[in-house]
C-alpha cells in the first residue's frame, strides 16, 4: 500500500519539490496552499486550500486526507512566510511577529498535534519538520523569522519526545540557501557568499535537495532515531578555522 502524505505549503518552493519526488516514488499526496495549486498539481494531487495559521483550515485539510485516502503515514510541516519588510530588530513591529509565529509556528505545532493523534489511532506515521538554517543563525533584520523557525526546531524535540512510545518519529530537515520564491529578491548577496565559500559545497540548495531529505526519512531507514537534525545546507553548519 502506497503512503499518503499531507504536505502544507505544497504548491511552490521546497513544498512542491518535496511533493513532486514523492509522487514520483508512488506515494498518494495532499498539499495545502493558500491560494488555488496550478493546473498540473491538480491532476496529480489532492489540493486544499488551507491556510495552516487557521484552526479552521487545518481541520479542514486533514479531514479532507482522511475521507479520500483514510490515514495519513507522513506529515511534512513546510508551510512558512519570511517577513513582508526585513525590518531592523530594533524597529521591528509586533504584527510582523505575530503573523510569522502564527504560520511558521503555531500552524505546524497544532497541525501535528492533530495529526498525530490520527496518527496513534492508526497504529504509524512519521512527522518531518521542514526549519531552516536561521533556526540558530542570526539575522538582526529578520529576527521574527529566526525566532518563529527556532521555535518550530524546539517543537520537533517536544514532540520526538512525546510521540516516541507510539512508534511515530518526528525529524527536523534544516534548509541552507535554496533557490525558492522567498530567496529570489537576494540572489545577488547569496551568489556572491557562495562564491566566497560561505558553504563548503559552492552552489545554491534546490527543492529537490530537501525532497531527498524527506525521501530518505520516508523510506524508515533511521528506526533507532527520533528528534533528529538533518542539515541540509552544503556543510554551511560546519565550523572551520
Amino acid at each position: 500500500m502506497s503512503k499518503v502524505v499531507l504536505i502544507t505549503g505544497g504548491s511552490r518552493g521546497i513544498g512542491r519539490g518535496i511533493a513532486d519526488l514523492l509522487y514520483e516514488k508512488g506515494y498518494q499526496i495532499a498539499i495545502t496552499s493558500r491560494r488555488p495549486a496550478d493546473d498540473e498539481a491538480q491532476k496529480k494531487y489532492l489540493c486544499i486550500c488551507a491556510d495552516n495559521s487557521n484552526a479552521d483550515d487545518r481541520e479542514k485539510a486533514v479531514q479532507a486526507v482522511l475521507e479520500k485516502y483514510g490515514r495519513i503515514d507522513l506529515l511534512v510541516n513546510n508551510a512558512g512566510i519570511a517577513p513582508r519588510v526585513r525590518a531592523d530588530l530594533l524597529d521591528m513591529g509586533e504584527e510582523s511577529m505575530n503573523e510569522l509565529l502564527q504560520i511558521n509556528l503555531v500552524g505546524p505545532f497544532f497541525l501535528t498535534q492533530r495529526v498525530a493523534k490520527e496518527m496513534i489511532k492508526q497504529g504509524s506515521g512519521m512527522i518531518v519538520n521542514v526549519t531552516s538554517m536561521s533556526s540558530y543563525v542570526v539575522s538582526t533584520n529578520r529576527g521574527e523569522y529566526c525566532v518563529s523557525k527556532a521555535g518550530l526546531s524546539m517543537a520537533t524535540q517536544l514532540y520526538a519526545a512525546r510521540l516516541a512510545e507510539y512508534g511515530i518519529p518526528v525529524y527536523e530537515i534544516r534548509p541552507g540557501i535554496i533557490r525558492t520564491d522567498m530567496t529570489s529578491g537576494v540572489t545577488a548577496k547569496y551568489d556572491a557568499l557562495i562564491e566566497g565559500g560561505i558553504t563548503p559545497i559552492k552552489r545554491w540548495g534546490e527543492p529537490e535537495d530537501i525532497a531527498k531529505a524527506v525521501y530518505m526519512l520516508s523510506q524508515e531507514l533511521l528506526p533507532f532515531s527520533t528528534g533528529e537534525v538533518i542539515n541540509v545546507d552544503g556543510g554551511f553548519h560546519l565550523q572551520r578555522l
